[in-house]
């Protein structure tokens, strides 16, 4: 009797496309990214230049209006971008990368190790993220790379609890098991068997992290703990223009909608990364 042999391409379950809102969401980010690396040279006027036109309302010559001191508001949110989404992203790395490397070392090592980090990341749970960032900057000053590390360690013991969870259920799983008996090392373990079996909820939770840290970094730029002048992100230029919300409304508005199309944008795609279901040859 012949038996029908189905090739693999065959056996795989047709691929699920990223849904339209995923679409929307994946496109706005990859937008602000490229303007965090290259919006700066494209400005069309000089963001520290003063102007004459105070709070001047959109115009062809300035699309977005201008600011207190008359500069090009266009000019000062692509200026703000490498602030905003670059500082961001380098704080989200801190925290995603060292919480989930430290998880998976805890895991696989268990015993006193993992027993010492968890009651530590617990204690620093307890600490509200914006009251740790207010004392750090109170204490020590407001400087780029105190707030890229503000950030990423405030959000470090949340990125580790996630990622300790879902190293716990994999590193009893039969393959890691076998891998153990090989005699492999901690680093193969969690490098090659634990870390591509957790890639995709850590990913969600990375982008997660990355909107709360934009929130924060803005917040505590609009309360002047952030970046500092002449440079400015954009809670900055919120609170420099707030004194002109009646006159200078978009001054105020449009970097506040540049913060809420980032933070939509991410949240969109984290939501079609998370509603996707993995591809595999079972049902």
């Amino acid at each position: 009797m012949k038996t029908s042999v189905i090739s693999p391409i065959a056996r795989r379950k047709p691929r699920r496309r990223l849904p339209l809102a995923g679409v929307i969401g994946s496109a706005v980010f990859a937008f602000w990214l490229l303007m965090a690396v290259a919006g700066p040279y494209l400005v069309p006027d000089d963001a520290g230049g003063v102007g004459d036109d105070v709070f001047a309302p959109i115009s062809a010559l300035h699309p977005l209006g201008t600011d207190y001191l008359g500069r090009d508001m266009l000019s000062r949110i692509l200026h703000g971008a490498p602030y905003t989404v670059g500082l961001a992203l380098a704080a989200v790395l801190v925290a995603s990368v060292g919480g989930t490397a430290l998880a998976m070392s805890a895991a696989a090592a268990g015993g006193w190790f993992d027993a010492i980090v968890s009651r530590v990341v617990d204690t620093m749970l307890s600490i509200p993220h914006k009251l740790l960032a207010l004392i750090i900057v109170a204490g020590f000053g407001t400087s780029i790379p105190l707030l890229v590390l503000t950030a990423g360690i405030g959000y470090m013991p949340g990125a580790y609890r996630i990622a300790r969870a879902l190293a716990v259920n994999v590193q009893a799983m039969e393959y890691v098991q076998a891998a153990r008996a090989r005699g492999e090392g901690l680093a193969y373990i969690t490098c090659f068997e634990m870390l591509p079996n957790m890639f995709r909820p850590v990913l969600a939770d990375f982008g997660l992290r990355f909107l709360y840290i934009v929130l924060l970094l803005s917040g505590l730029s609009f309360l002047g703990l952030g970046i500092q002048p002449p440079a400015a992100d954009w809670g900055s230029l919120v609170r420099e223009n707030i004194i002109g919300l009646s006159e200078g409304a978009p001054a105020v508005v449009m970097p506040a909608i540049a913060i809420a199309t980032l933070t939509i944008a991410v949240n969109l795609a984290i939501d079609s990364l998370a509603g996707r279901k993995r591809r595999g040859t079972g049902g």
